[in-house]
């Protein structure tokens, strides 16, 4: 089931992806609507894009477990966090990246 988005003027919008300025989100740890990707890039671009977006998810769940150094991040360790998230099995080259993504700076 989807979060209703309510505006500040009490209205609510059913199945809006990202909410606007102003909007509130009544219930922030239920996943907004998810939006189409754009049109006519190439496959390349959707590929490293979705791989962005898996990295992301990983990396944000792992910091949220405790583990907040690369180091601390072995292809192990991010792989059973996938299987708790609930995405695909990460490749090398996704683990490499949510290592990155744990080092940039803040």
């Amino acid at each position: 089931m989807l979060a209703a988005v309510t505006s500040m003027s009490g209205k609510v919008n059913r199945g809006t992806g990202v909410p606007k300025k102003g909007e509130v989100i009544d219930h922030a740890w239920r996943p907004l609507a998810k939006q189409p990707l754009p049109t006519g890039q190439p496959r390349t671009w959707y590929v490293s894009h979705n791989r962005r977006l898996k990295a992301m998810r990983l990396a944000i769940a792992l910091l949220d477990s405790g583990a907040f150094a690369p180091d601390q991040a072995t292809n192990e360790k991010i792989r059973e966090t996938a299987e708790v998230v609930g995405v695909h099995r990460p490749s090398d080259a996704t683990c490499r990246m949510v290592r990155r993504l744990m080092a940039a700076q803040r």
